[in-house]
């Protein structure tokens, strides 16, 4: 018989005797995906409490393992339950910009639909780059523990860093250029924000929430079939930030209901401060211009664009409005400052 591993003179094998409560997980009909291996005591809803460690779930702990703080200790500081089907979606659907997008159908256009093209392009490169750059900010924050929201972090910011590349490609291919920088006012917001949830609610559901309305107009914004691919592709990665944002605040709201009005607090001071009520810049006037011209087909049909330029506000506003409902934050409609307010469908 075989001498026991474990007891052989001069080794350390200690670490065999830990091989218990073995698992075995078996693909589904989408291959192996975090769902398939989210079982047993590596299982989400086996989370002890957090640690400040990078210990994954479900891995023995190890006395003295180093501290790497400031690791959030509570799940639902970062958890949304639908971050395993995201994640694997946005490793199934990753663009290229450089292939994916028919550059060669792009055309000559009149110099004013050119510019405002290239002043909406400017404006989503500066947006789009702040929303790489904030979630990555927060990725220290994530525990191991919790590291499937991590996960999808990470593809966020593949995601916004594909953005910033295509809408930069986009000014720059057709005669054009970048133009005015953007104001700023709401995406400051999202920097100073102080807290993943706060984070969460102003970027994912707000921010992004805005420019997804807009990209879904794309076919009315697009110039030529490369523009509406663009605003087609960068739409579909939106709705997965947007998903897990609206999911996360439900965590938060179902698990922790003391932060409502905490909640309330983060939204009272972004709709306030940004202009137009944290639009990303979409009221800036530069870019409230490029898009009424946009939309109306040129600067003399301005008046058309403006009253496509209203219905896309609407839009916003009352997706927005509806995205926290189904957060369970519906109160929020009788909070609303006047600047979106009076955008706001009747109940």
């Amino acid at each position: 018989m075989a001498a026991n591993p474990s007891t052989q003179p001069g080794l350390d094998l200690s670490w065999l005797d830990l091989y218990e409560d073995a698992a075995s997980a078996e693909p589904g009909k989408k291959g192996l995906t975090l769902k398939e291996i989210n079982l047993g005591r590596y299982a989400d809803a086996q989370r002890g409490p957090g640690d400040m460690t990078y210990r994954m779930r479900g891995a023995i702990p190890r006395p003295g393992a180093q501290r790497f703080g400031p690791n959030y200790q509570s799940k639902a500081d970062v958890w949304a339950e639908n971050c395993l089907m995201l994640y694997e979606e946005a490793t199934q659907r990753q663009w290229s910009s450089a292939r994916d997008i028919p550059w060669d159908t792009l055309e000559p256009l009149p110099d004013e639909l050119e510019r405002a093209m290239c002043q909406l392009a400017t404006m989503l490169t500066e947006v789009e780059f702040i929303a790489g750059d904030v979630p990555g900010q927060w990725m220290p924050f994530v525990s191991a523990q919790d590291f499937e929201a991590g996960l999808f972090l990470m593809t966020q910011i593949m995601d916004e860093a594909r953005h910033t590349d295509v809408f930069r490609k986009r000014a720059l291919a057709n005669g054009g250029g970048l133009l005015a920088q953007g104001a700023g006012l709401g995406l400051r917001t999202l920097i100073e924000a102080r807290d993943f949830t706060e984070m969460s609610v102003l970027m994912h559901v707000q921010a992004e929430g805005f420019v997804q309305s807009m990209f879904r107009m794309g076919e009315l914004i697009g110039q030529t079939e490369a523009d509406k691919r663009i605003f087609r592709m960068s739409a579909q990665d939106e709705s997965r930030h947007l998903a897990f944002g609206v999911m996360h605040l439900k965590y938060v709201l179902d698990t922790e209901p003391e932060r409502r009005e905490e909640i309330h607090h983060y939204l009272d001071k972004a709709e306030g401060d940004a202009a137009g009520g944290g639009s990303g810049d979409v009221t800036f006037p530069p870019v409230f211009e490029a898009l009424c011209i946009l939309l109306g087909g040129g600067v003399d049909k301005f008046d058309e664009g403006l009253q496509k330029f209203l219905l896309l506000r609407k839009r916003q506003i009352n997706e927005y409005v509806h995205r926290l409902s189904v957060a369970g934050l519906g109160d929020r409609r009788q909070r609303l400052g006047p600047l979106m307010a009076q955008f706001l469908d009747p109940a």
